[in-house]
């Protein structure tokens, strides 16, 4: 399993994202579920749209793939799934993201993944990456955890799918609106003793 983990969009690495994924079906799972706590649609499609188009740039054909219609269907997403070389998490909250591959079957889906070593391609940015590490603790300060679009019967998910050993701390310096909460975020990682890396806007992770 690879992946390309970017703090922000498609980030500095485009070229090798290409080299990476040229001998995958140039299909894209598009996983937007990240930002299902906004009531703003309008700006949540220009952004889906402005992704879409920078995957589309670099030769992907891209689908979006919604969580929501595979809530207690596992199996159906599964199906889904499989037929993909290359899944692309985009940013939101994490806290939403969390739950919306809880509640679909998506983190023990990709987690089987990760352990079989299947040969796919794990992409994305912000809460895309985020969700990887061990916990979801520090982001809180980034992420409004109490964001609950699916109702509020669902407690908040404070771990994250434990796929990297680290945390991911994203947007770190850069000209974004969360950079200074990352901050703080960073401050409570280091005071906690989580083990994490800090990636600035532009700067992406690869592993092969």
């Amino acid at each position: 399993m690879k992946f390309y983990l970017s703090s922000f969009k498609i980030g500095n690495e485009a070229q090798k994202l290409m080299e990476i994924t040229k001998n995958c079906n140039r299909n894209v799972a598009y996983i937007n579920n990240a930002l299902d706590f906004t009531t703003d649609l309008v700006r949540k499609n220009k952004s889906d749209a402005a992704d879409i188009s920078d995957l589309q740039r670099i030769g992907f054909n891209v689908n979006i793939l919604d969580l929501k219609k595979y809530f207690n269907n596992p199996d159906g997403l599964k199906e889904i799934l499989d037929q993909y070389d290359v899944i692309w998490v985009r940013g939101g909250n994490t806290f939403v993201l969390a739950q919306a591959m809880k509640l679909s079957g998506f983190d023990k889906i990709i987690k089987k993944y990760f352990n079989d070593n299947k040969n796919i391609l794990y992409g994305g940015y912000s809460a895309g990456v985020c969700i990887l590490g061990p916990t979801l603790k520090g982001i809180h300060l980034a992420d409004d955890p109490e964001q609950k679009p699916y109702g509020e019967e669902y407690q908040t998910i404070w771990d994250g799918l434990h796929i990297l050993e680290y945390a991911i701390a994203p947007h770190y310096k850069s000209d974004h609106p969360e950079s200074e909460d990352i901050d703080k975020s960073i401050e409570y990682m280091i005071n906690n003793k989580i083990p994490f890396k800090a990636l600035k806007d532009g700067e992406v992770i690869i592993i092969e």
